[in-house]
């Protein structure tokens, strides 16, 4: 549904957009992850029709963005960084406003308008003006504009900005509801976002494509170890002699004692399951073992090592 194909992205000297590529298949809901300032927005801007690329093409249901815009955006929602609100409009005016500048049939109009206000509670504003809102509702209004004619493709750059907590979770369920028939792309540089809502994620960084895949492919491509933690009552340095026997290359780090137990952490290759060949090897000596885990990598360490400096 949406395809990106190299675009570049130049402000004067500045490159934005550099090469960058991705695909959001019909039905996935993708993350777009990444700091303030990494071109999260202005790959937005371009997949909407809002920029050109200086190089390079975008596909938005197989329609050229450079090519066909106007059929481009009947296709679309979007929610843009600035929200697009008149502010001396009252909601159900603006939403009526928006309705029509989108050609809903008057036979749709009503059903639309009731689905938008029930959907993202906008009954208790519905007849104040734009400018009397808070900034949770007029992100909700902005919500609902990008919404209002059921588009196939919803586009969202930061839906969650200015809400609090349990506006952050209905918001969040409304999205994956919405991904359960709808592409979604959305923009964050919030990690719990990306992750309690994506399907995958695309992680930018300054300007180029630095991470794609879902969190567990992603911690796979930034972490080329993987960390096991053992606990075994034993004599320590026996058992660090034998840990470090075990075939294949792997490091060992002892971290403490505790009630008896001596605690280390396993580092080896991504894919060798150390695990199984340091059971085995307790099995064999008659150690006592206390807790074998894999350590798991967080989304927050993954997302730092594929945005440091080095990977651009």
């Amino acid at each position: 549904m949406i395809k990106v194909e190299e675009i570049e992205m130049q402000y004067g000297s500045f490159k934005a957009l550099n090469k960058v590529s991705f695909k959001v298949n019909k039905g996935e809901v993708v993350g777009l992850l990444g700091p303030n300032g990494a071109g999260k927005s202005t790959t937005m801007k371009v997949l909407t029709t809002y920029l050109y690329p200086n190089a390079g093409k975008a596909y938005v249901d197989g329609l050229d963005v450079t090519e066909k815009p106007l059929e481009v955006r009947a296709r679309i929602g979007y929610l843009p960084e600035l929200l697009p609100l008149y502010l001396d409009m009252e909601v159900k005016d603006y939403l009526h406003f928006v309705a029509q500048s989108r050609a809903i049939k008057k036979t749709r109009l009503t059903k639309r308008l009731d689905w938008v206000v029930e959907h993202l509670e906008l009954k208790p504003v519905y007849r104040k003006l734009c400018r009397e809102l808070s900034k949770g509702f007029r992100q909700r209004v902005g919500l609902a504009q990008a919404l209002i004619h059921d588009p196939d493709i919803v586009i969202l750059d930061e839906p969650t900005s200015g809400l609090d907590p349990h506006q952050i979770q209905e918001i969040r369920a409304l999205i994956r509801n919405l991904g359960k028939n709808k592409t979604v792309i959305l923009s964050t540089h919030i990690l719990q976002e990306a992750q309690a809502v994506s399907d995958r994620i695309v992680i930018i960084n300054r300007g180029r494509i630095v991470g794609d895949g879902t969190i567990e492919e992603l911690q796979r491509q930034a972490h080329p170890v993987e960390r096991t933690f053992v606990a075994i009552i034993g004599k320590k340095d026996d058992i660090i002699a034998s840990l470090k026997d075990i075939d294949g290359g792997h490091e060992v780090l002892y971290l403490n004692d505790v009630d008896g137990y001596c605690n280390f952490e396993i580092r080896a290759q991504q894919g060798r399951q150390i695990w199984k060949q340091i059971g085995a090897l307790c099995k064999e000596k008659g150690w006592q073992l206390g807790l074998l885990k894999d350590i798991p990598y967080s989304l927050e360490d993954t997302f730092m090592s594929l945005t440091k400096e080095e990977n651009l």
